[in-house]
């Protein structure tokens, strides 16, 4: 061989070493994130934190798309494909058996909440997801449930906020005057996910699961009936029919109702943002009125849990087993951190933050929160439209915040339990006369046995 050719061999084995490493280096300064907010306009604003962590650190991050409801299959498919991507952002109902089969890697979950500071963390968001001696994933943002009332009536009547079955049923006695004032809403058209929904945030309430370590657990007869008895109430002190959300936001909107059980995400149209869904209780459809008339309550107890509950939803970040766990991990901390406001802006009606702030600003992302814009066809921040008081109870629900089956690892069989509407039918049951409160604790016993 010449020096000529030999030094062309040379030359060419450089380039393509070269080449190897820059490949090289593109695969490991790149990675796949999987999340359930496809909808455009909350895509644009992932990509942009994605730029936003590009330009910090060097690293790309391809934003991938996926509905929600095929989520688990293709996570599944990935997993047996060792083809997962790096990050994924899911529903609560993931984190622990993701953990469990080995998709999610839970120790690089719980380095990135100990980094960030633990304490800095709403405590029922972490609580749902703990796994072993760690965390499943890293909560991102949640919502819970709320008791959406007139607090000008209340006021005016000298009443306590309604955070008690109590404090409810004395509210109901003095401020129920049909048709004019409903003192309730309840939901109770049987088919609706709403009533189930709402059935579960009451029964904890008083501290009844259908699920226990092992499994599917009888309901104590005792405050199961009265959870009945508390929801018999209500369902009187509401308009006849078959109700759900519609007809709860339709007549507390006009003005017809006292309290309802409701989402956040009535928030921004409670403030007269949302032309759809406007206020009715004068002519003006972007009225304020009714918002600054307005109080909540998050966290609800009944006369066997004194303690009471939040019923919550909490979105994760969950680290994969297949990801490059060093960027993986580098990319959740700056959706925590810097970018955190960019992560809650997607829906800040419907996503609160899980960490109210860092360790030497305590509250700089749940002040951050509350002055990011909400609506639709007009935009505010929270801060205008309610209370300090108002923000801090929303947020704080997340304290608190509960489900059936998290803590005692059963989250599938609730679901199944809830998506059977047994419980759904026999509340209807016993609120129309059909069966006692022994006969409606007995059959769904009964029947939620069955349930696999």
């Amino acid at each position: 061989m010449t020096s000529t050719s030999k030094h062309a061999t040379r030359l060419m084995l450089s380039t393509a070493l070269g080449l190897s490493l820059l490949a090289s280096a593109a695969v490991a300064d790149s990675i796949r994130f999987w999340t359930t907010e496809e909808q455009p306009e909350r895509l644009a604003k992932q990509q942009e934190m994605a730029a936003q962590f590009e330009a910090a650190t060097g690293n790309e991050v391809e934003v991938i798309p996926v509905t929600e409801s095929d989520l688990g299959t293709r996570a599944t498919a990935a997993f047996a494909a060792g083809d997962l991507p790096d990050v994924i952002y899911h529903t609560l109902q993931y984190a622990l058996p993701w953990a469990e089969a080995g998709i999610l890697d839970a120790d690089a979950a719980t380095e990135v909440v100990e980094d960030l500071g633990q304490d800095t963390f709403a405590s029922g968001a972490i609580k749902m997801a703990a796994f072993e001696d760690g965390i499943a994933s890293v909560p991102v943002d949640g919502w819970t449930q709320m008791v959406v009332y007139r607090k000008d009536l209340f006021d005016e009547a000298g009443l306590e906020a309604p955070n008690s079955y109590a404090n409810v049923l004395a509210a109901i006695e003095k401020l129920h005057n049909p048709p004019e004032m409903y003192g309730f809403v309840a939901a109770t058209k049987v088919d609706e996910n709403f009533m189930s929904q709402v059935l579960e945030h009451v029964f904890l309430a008083n501290g009844v699961s259908p699920v226990g370590p092992d499994g599917f657990k009888p309901l104590d007869e005792a405050a199961t009936t009265e959870v009945l008895d508390f929801y018999k109430a209500i369902a009187e002190a509401s308009p006849p029919g078959e109700l759900y959300w519609k007809q709860s936001r339709e007549l507390y909107f006009a003005g017809d109702a006292a309290m309802i059980i409701w989402s956040p995400f009535i928030l921004d149209e409670l403030a007269g943002l949302r032309d759809s869904a406007a206020p009715t209780i004068n002519d003006d459809p972007q009225t304020r009125e009714l918002a600054a008339a307005t109080g909540i309550v998050t966290n609800f107890a009944g006369p066997s849990n004194p303690g009471g509950a939040a019923w919550g939803d909490v979105r994760y970040f969950g680290i994969t087993s297949d990801a490059d766990t060093d960027i993986a991990q580098e990319f959740v901390k700056f959706s925590m951190d810097e970018g955190y406001m960019q992560t809650l802006s997607i829906a800040p009606e419907g996503k609160f933050p899980v960490r109210n702030g860092t360790n030497d600003a305590p509250s700089k992302f749940q002040d951050g929160w509350a002055q990011l814009d909400v609506g639709v066809d007009r935009k505010a921040p929270l801060s205008d439209l309610y209370s300090q008081e108002m923000l801090d109870e929303i947020v704080g629900g997340l304290k608190v915040a509960q489900r059936w089956g998290v803590t005692e690892g059963q989250l599938s069989l609730a679901s199944k339990i809830i998506n059977s509407q047994a419980i759904n039918r026999i509340v209807r049951q016993y609120i129309d006369g059909e069966v006692d409160a022994a006969a409606a604790v007995a059959a769904m016993n009964d029947e939620l046995s069955k349930v696999n």
